[in-house]
C-alpha cells in the first residue's frame, strides 16, 4: 500500500513519481475506499503541482526566446 504524503513534493521529478506510484495501487485495485479516495485526492494535488512547474518552465522558456515560444529542435 503506499503512503500517502500531505506535503509539497520537493521537486517536479518526485512529484510526477509519487503520482506515478499513486496511479500503479490505483490501477491495481487493491485499496480500502477510504485509502482510494485519499490518493485520488493526493494525485490532483501533484498533478496540479506538476502544471504549475511544467507552465513556470514554459513562461521562463518564452522569456528566453524574447516573448515567442519557439519549437524545441533536439539536436
Amino acid at each position: 500500500m503506499p503512503v500517502i504524503e500531505h506535503t509539497e513534493p520537493e521537486s517536479y521529478e518526485s512529484a510526477l513519481a509519487e503520482l506515478e506510484r499513486l496511479v500503479a495501487a490505483v490501477e491495481a485495485g487493491q485499496l480500502p475506499l477510504d485509502q482510494l479516495l485519499e490518493s485520488y485526492k493526493r494525485g490532483a494535488v501533484l498533478l496540479a503541482f506538476c502544471r504549475s512547474r511544467l507552465e513556470a518552465v514554459e513562461q521562463q522558456v518564452k522569456v528566453l526566446d524574447n516573448g515567442q515560444l519557439q519549437p524545441w529542435n533536439a539536436a
